[in-house]
């Protein structure tokens, strides 16, 4: 199958969502399937306000329009709400394509963080977004239900998963010689330093041993000059925070507007526990398994994981095995009509002669 893939978020970005679309497209080339990727890369760019690193198209409609017509798609699906997801998505309202879109960040609640935005608002834009989707692509049981209250329609579950290959197990945790001697047990938190990750939480935990922190984000400075006895590794390559998981004695997750949280799926790979409190992405991930601990408390939380063992952690990390969700994602497209195809094909032809 030829799929076109239209997303906001890709490399050099680093964030779950990257890392979720990266993985998915090696796995469905790995299948056999072309996929055509467009993506910020290919356009001119600005930084996202509040967000470095995160770079969004400047006014790509014209571009795009060229780009999805030359791909010749049997399916579309428009991963993003940003500027290439809604330039994508009304290219396809006025061809009459269908496509399929996914729900990987719950922006409302970012927004309301960091800007004071009521999350009414950024709910009614993403369901104007979502409306003419074919199937909303939604990770969780939790999300899909926040969702439905909210009046979005179509909603398709889609869960993500994890290389177990990269993220390999170790019985027992392991020294990191980038890390140095760390006064055990080792706790540590990796995500983006931002108001929605909820850092504050863990770095407030009064327990013992030493923090690390691997991430960059725009509270990172702030975050560093109050917190000086915490060890701030900044962004590593995915090899290299292998390592680091494998180096931990519990990884702490304490974000509560998550959709997912596929950082606790590499921590669970390498054998590491998680502890987290019980809000969505956490009851998806860890579940009813013994792979972590999850309490309204943190710190109890962060006991009870100490105690997990690390097989058990790794084993429920296998039940996300990179196939299962890849065929997931191919049942939930929607093929194009064929003599759109055929039209593209041949005026194609025509320019060609």
């Amino acid at each position: 199958m030829k799929i076109l893939l239209v997303t906001d978020a890709w490399q050099p970005q680093v964030n779950g969502v990257v890392t979720t679309l990266v993985e998915l497209v090696r796995h469905l080339q790995g299948a056999g399937h072309e996929l055509t990727v467009i993506h910020p890369g290919q356009f001119r760019t600005r930084p996202c306000p509040g967000y470095a690193g995160i770079d969004l198209a400047l006014f790509p409609g014209a571009r795009l329009r060229r780009l999805m017509d030359e791909a010749q798609p049997d399916a579309i699906h428009i991963a993003t709400e940003g500027p290439l997801g809604w330039a994508a998505r009304r290219h396809c309202l006025r061809r009459g394509w269908p496509f399929t879109t996914a729900f990987h960040t719950r922006f409302p609640e970012m927004l309301q963080l960091a800007l004071g935005v009521p999350v009414s608002w950024g709910y009614a834009l993403l369901r104007r977004f979502h409306r003419p989707s074919r199937g909303v692509m939604v990770p969780t049981g939790g999300v899909r239900r926040l969702l439905e209250q909210r009046g979005f329609a179509n909603l398709r579950d889609w869960t993500h998963g994890v290389d177990t290959q990269l993220f390999a197990f170790h019985p027992e945790p392991r020294e990191c010689p980038g890390l140095g001697h760390l006064a055990r047990p080792v706790s540590l938190f990796v995500g983006r330093l931002s108001h929605e990750k909820n850092i504050q939480a863990f770095l407030d935990l009064d327990v013992p041993g030493s923090k690390v922190v691997c991430g960059v984000g725009p509270l990172e400075q702030a975050l560093r000059d109050r917190y000086p006895g915490v060890h701030w590794v900044g962004l590593l390559a995915r090899r290299e925070l292998a390592e680091v998981y494998a180096a931990a004695d519990v990884f702490v997750f304490p974000s509560l507007h998550e959709t997912f949280g596929l950082v606790m799926l590499e921590a669970m790979a390498t054998g590491l526990p998680v502890a987290a409190y019980p809000v969505d992405g956490p009851l998806e991930v860890i579940g009813d398994s013994p792979a972590g601990a999850m309490h309204t408390d943190l710190r109890e939380a962060w006991s009870q994981a100490l105690r997990v063992r690390r097989h058990q952690a790794r084993q429920r990390a296998l039940d996300f095995g990179w196939g299962r969700v890849a065929d997931l994602f191919l049942s939930h497209l929607v093929r194009l009509p064929g003599q759109r195809r055929a039209v593209l094909s041949h005026k194609r032809h025509r320019l060609v002669e």
